[in-house]
């Protein structure tokens, strides 16, 4: 499924969100909330994040971050999930000081071009 579908998806959710940063018209990252129709699952979102690369440590990530925690504390999102690589400290940071903790690691998750595996931390948000 291409962008273009999957923004007119969230679109259609009210428990769904799509953020793009924009660079002199160019989009250089994006964030997205995706929640579920089922009712046991309603309650919550699962977020994830991507920035290019030349644009990293420009605050984008936090932004977009930022941004997507206002909308769901505006929106009675109960519980805010995301997973991010063992690897990515300085991530795994910047989640910690706006309120998510592990939850959980799965072991031995990803496979990268050095051949290594490595844990993917699994992390939640919780509001009220």
């Amino acid at each position: 499924m291409g962008f273009k579908q999957i923004i007119k998806d969230d679109t259609e959710h009210m428990n769904h969100l799509f953020l793009v940063a924009e660079v002199n018209e160019k989009i250089v990252g994006f964030a997205r909330c995706e929640g579920s129709s089922l009712k046991r699952t309603a309650h919550k979102v699962e977020f994830g994040v991507c920035v290019l690369k030349k644009y990293w440590g420009y605050g984008i990530g936090k932004n977009l971050l930022t941004e997507s925690i206002r909308w769901a504390d505006a929106n009675r999102i109960k519980k805010m999930t995301l997973s991010v690589l063992e690897t990515n400290q300085k991530a795994i940071k910047l989640y910690e000081k706006y309120g998510f903790e592990v939850e959980g690691i799965l072991k031995k998750d990803k496979r990268h071009s050095d051949g290594n595996y490595y844990h993917t931390i699994l992390m939640a948000r919780f509001h009220g």
